[in-house]
């Protein structure tokens, strides 16, 4: 019977630090807003309204986007690395 109130509590514990990273996404502020929607215009993307392809076309600069972060990010690390030489 200790066992079973031993191995629970372990259990609970274990479990705890996973409870601390739960998703806490706070509303993005306006700011924040028009910021990502002019990454998204540098990126290629220009809101229009009744725009037919408007799902596809977001997406587009979304990976648009993302592709040059990752690639900006490579570089960086290939700066430091060098640096490090």
């Amino acid at each position: 019977m200790k066992q079973i109130f031993v191995t629970a509590a372990f259990a609970l514990l274990a479990s705890s630090p996973f409870a601390s990273f739960a998703q806490t996404d706070a509303p993005l502020t306006r700011a924040q807003v028009r910021a990502e929607l002019a990454n998204l215009e540098r990126a290629g993307y220009n809101p229009i309204p009744d725009d037919v392809d408007y799902p596809a076309r977001l997406q587009k600069a979304e990976a648009r986007l993302q592709a040059d972060q990752m690639a900006s990010q490579r570089q960086a690390a290939n700066r430091s690395v060098t640096q490090q030489r």
